[in-house]
């Protein structure tokens, strides 16, 4: 994969049958997690670890920070945390694909300076299995 632009990187939150850009996000991660299923024994080979494979839970998070792109887009994602719904969220990776899940809102912050702009922050965890579009 080439390099490609971070702003790119969109982030979309389901809603009136379509998903909405959340926001002018100036930083953004997407981590995929798995939990291991330690299966070591007596008898293991040198006393290395195993693993059983496939047997993990898997996850992935989401976090970001940056400006509402509008005042919709700001009601959404507060409406969202508040009522503590899982919904679904649409991550654009440029040059990779599209990655399409339920998540909830688990941190939602609001900060600013006196003379700038009201800024947020935001981390979503996974509630389901993703699905995932390679980009063409």
């Amino acid at each position: 994969m080439v390099a490609q632009k971070a702003r790119d990187f969109l982030l979309k939150i389901g809603g009136g049958g379509g998903f909405v850009t959340v926001a002018g996000l100036k930083s953004k991660k997407l981590a995929f997690n798995a939990e291991t299923v330690d299966v070591t024994d007596a008898e293991s080979e040198g006393r290395w670890r195993e693993l059983l494979g496939g047997a993990g839970v898997q996850r992935a998070s989401v976090s970001g920070s940056g400006i509402f792109k509008d005042q919709a887009s700001d009601a959404l994602v507060r409406a969202a945390f508040f009522a503590g719904d899982i919904v679904p969220w649409q991550m654009v990776i440029p040059g990779l694909g599209i990655i399409e899940a339920a998540f909830m809102i688990t941190a939602l912050e609001y900060s600013g300076q006196h003379v700038g702009e009201l800024q947020f922050d935001i981390a979503l965890e996974s509630a389901g299995a993703l699905t995932f579009r390679e980009a063409a």
